[in-house]
């Protein structure tokens, strides 16, 4: 019997792709030897694809130095024909629908198709060129109708629909509930109760909004890789750090601009220029490249693309029976409904717009102090936003950055981890990668025992988008009576380092790295038994949760003593130091929050739209920013040309995740505060219900497991120093 099922199963895998893959080469310029026939073009391809295998490197890692480009197209379609015989299979199996036959098989379908989406969406954010980028246009509407053909499969949702109406009557453990709850729901969002002739219009609009998406974030990178702004003149580098002065030069020299200095709106690049550029014309050049990108009017012009998904956006929560797209959104989100996400929007709103006009004023005062003739204007802010900081506290980012090696940095994360859950890391470098800088670290638990594989790709190129984020090249499981073990990874964009001098880190880029391995360290003790539960498959607005808690041990004395140390001297961050640093946290609030908020109301209002009508980007933008009252010198985090957060990301009607999320964190850290940063109970009970339980319950309900209470957005007001008591 066991054999019987083998050779069935290796039918499945081969025989399909030997198909997909003639039809490719039907599709495709012939250039083989006439002897040779595509038959056998097609098993020879098949036959050398790493995809087509069991991986056989250490722990499962993919081979990426064996996986060529030419791999993915042929890959993705066997995956694509494999996950819809599954799919056919499970319609026709003749007993009565089950969780285990229905729910728990669909769970257990794609896993080719896993495979191969996790290694290439995992390197198209870090590794992507002209043939990924090539692949991706392609693949992504067969990926969006494949996702319909499962969604519109009316014998496989009435299986579905068959156990969930018997949900009372089954003894299902929670996690099995959800599993059970989500998957219906999934049908009923994905259109399985429309007609015909809706179910069609649905499957254009994902079409539609599938290539708009993944245009939006090709014409970005083009934008952001295009800008340069040429300094050929040694003044106008005038109070810029040494580091960054070099790494302009390496710039330069890298784009055929030899002997000048080059800086681009990365934010490596741009960010340190803004901050000690004393140029107020060259600051204003930098601010402008970043802030109008995707808004040029040239062929990489993303305003009507964002106008037009907007429109479909909304078409599609219409025909699904939703007021707006806010609201199909919201519905699995904490939140619940756009009503509570402007509620606590509002809430903040006033008082963070009030600290920030404070800060203005106290901007203006600086530069007529100075006998400035100018109002101050958004590009500005950073400058001197600095200034007054080192005023006030007697600090600035220059005096910090030399206890913030990159390498020690990273080693206080490990510390803090390994302080908190026992957790250590191993370098290992007999592993996979896919690219020189990536760092690979084998986990292991306080007993010793294998956790899983860390990666961490720090550095900045032209070929990795912009920002920082987590995802799992695998994720954590158990079902099919399997251990599955995660491989997890942090990707950034931090400068090179040149010469013998280490990258040095700002206090914001030293937090992103603790930030992103909060999104790590979940994935990486992850203990669910159904793969789409475990790890960060949470809702938007819970699963920054853990990352922001991380955030809060950096400025912990104990921790910065650990780490913090001065990158020549060896010397640990001085006391004084320190409490500088606690005591500016609250400074620039109003500015951090207002930017912030007002993009998470853009993203609101652009998907609070009742109605289809195409707006014009630029106006409506402005309509948005007016309304609320946003200051001129203050511009939203993201304006809507750049703005992939919620057109080329997953974050539409959910950018606001991140305050609400930081309601959490707030009260989290108080429990921490009060019980002891590294207090061992505490520790346990927050890795018990939040980082191991990933989506296997409601995220409320394991909140008050940890807390025993739920949180108060009193704590997030305080925190931010916004409050008006």
């Amino acid at each position: 019997m066991d054999i019987d099922q083998k050779g069935n199963l290796m039918k499945t895998r081969y025989l399909a792709p030997l198909a997909v893959a003639i039809a490719l080469a039907g599709c495709q310029q012939n250039n083989a030897p006439a002897n040779v026939t595509q038959v056998e073009q097609a098993v020879q391809n098949t036959a050398n694809n790493p995809f087509f295998a069991e991986y056989d490197t250490p722990y499962g890692i993919p081979p990426f130095e064996k996986i060529k480009k030419s791999d993915y197209l042929p890959a993705f379609y066997h995956g694509i024909e494999q996950s819809k015989l599954e799919i056919s299979a499970l319609t026709k199996v003749r007993s009565r629908p089950t969780f285990e036959n229905t729910i728990v098989a669909m769970e257990k379908s794609g896993n080719f198709l896993n495979k191969v989406s996790n290694t290439f969406y995992g390197l198209t954010g870090s590794m992507s060129d002209e043939e990924m980028r090539a692949i991706a246009k392609e693949i992504s509407p067969k990926l969006s109708a494949l996702g319909d053909d499962i969604a519109l499969n009316d014998a496989l949702f009435q299986r579905v629909k068959q156990v969930y109406d018997r949900k009372e009557q089954l003894e299902l453990r929670t996690d099995q509930k959800l599993l059970l709850e989500k998957t219906y729901k999934s049908f009923v969002r994905g259109g399985a109760n429309l007609n015909d002739a809706d179910k069609l219009k649905l499957r254009e609009l994902n079409e539609k909004l599938s290539g708009l998406s993944l245009k939006f974030g090709e014409n970005l990178l083009a934008e952001t890789n295009t800008f340069e702004m040429v300094i050929d003149n040694k003044n106008d580098l005038d109070g810029l750090p040494d580091d960054i002065i070099a790494a302009a030069a390496e710039t330069a020299k890298a784009r055929g601009h030899e002997g000048k200095w080059v800086f681009t709106t990365h934010r490596p690049s741009k960010n340190p220029f803004l901050t000690y550029s004393t140029n107020r014309k060259l600051r204003e050049t930098i601010y402008k490249g970043y802030t109008m990108r995707g808004n040029n009017g040239n062929a990489n012009d993303n305003q009507a693309i964002a106008s037009e998904m907007a429109s479909l956006r909304y078409q599609k929560a219409q025909l699904l029976g939703y007021k707006t797209h806010a609201h199909f959104v919201l519905e699995n989100a904490t939140a619940k409904t756009p009503e509570n996400v402007f509620s606590l929007l509002n809430k903040v709103w006033p008082a963070a717009l009030e600290r920030a006009k404070e800060e203005t004023a106290d901007i203006q005062k600086m530069i007529d102090a100075e006998g400035g003739k100018f109002t101050v204007a958004a590009w500005d802010w950073w400058y001197y936003s600095e200034k007054i900081r080192k005023q006030r506290f007697d600090i600035d980012a220059a005096e910090t950055k030399p206890y913030f090696s990159l390498e020690a940095t990273q080693q206080g994360v490990f510390y803090t981890a390994e302080k908190l859950w026992g957790v250590t890391f191993k370098e290992r470098f007999d592993l996979p990668k896919y690219h020189e800088d990536v760092r690979t670290f084998e986990v292991s638990d306080r007993d010793g025992s294998y956790i899983g594989i860390f990666m961490v790709d720090h550095y900045v190129r032209e070929s990795k988008r912009g920002g920082a984020w987590m995802s799992s090249f695998r994720k954590q499981f158990k079902m099919n009576g399997e251990d599955v073990t995660p491989i997890i990874y942090n990707v950034l964009n931090y400068p090179q380092p040149i010469g013998d001098k280490p990258t040095l880190l700002t206090f914001d880029q030293a937090s992103t790295l603790f930030h992103e391995f909060g999104h790590a360290i979940q994935g990486l003790l992850s203990d669910g038994y159904y793969r789409s539960q475990t790890g960060t498959a949470l809702p938007r607005d819970y699963v920054e949760y853990p990352s922001q808690v991380m955030e809060n041990w950096m400025t912990e004395p104990e921790v910065l003593a650990n780490f913090a140390k001065h990158y020549e001297t060896g010397e640990v961050i001085p006391q004084e130091l320190v409490e500088k640093i606690q005591a500016s946290g609250k400074f620039n609030q109003g500015f951090g929050t207002t930017e912030y908020l007002a993009a998470a109301l853009l993203d609101m209002s652009w998907h609070s739209l009742e109605t289809a009508e195409l707006q014009d980007a630029n106006s409506f933008e402005k309509n948005v920013l007016k309304e609320i009252g946003l200051i001129e010198q203050i511009a939203p985090r993201y304006k809507t040309g750049y703005y992939s957060h919620i057109f080329a990301g997953g974050y539409s009607a959910g950018y606001y995740g991140y305050i609400w999320s930081n309601i959490y964190d707030a009260d989290t850290w108080l429990a921490f505060k009060e019980n002891g940063i590294f207090d061992q109970k505490t520790a346990e009970l927050y890795r018990k219900h939040v980082l191991e339980s990933g989506g296997t319950d409601d995220p409320t309900v394991m909140y008050r497991r940890f807390r025993g209470q739920d949180p108060k957005v009193e704590a997030l007001i305080e925190r931010r120093g916004l409050s008006t008591k």
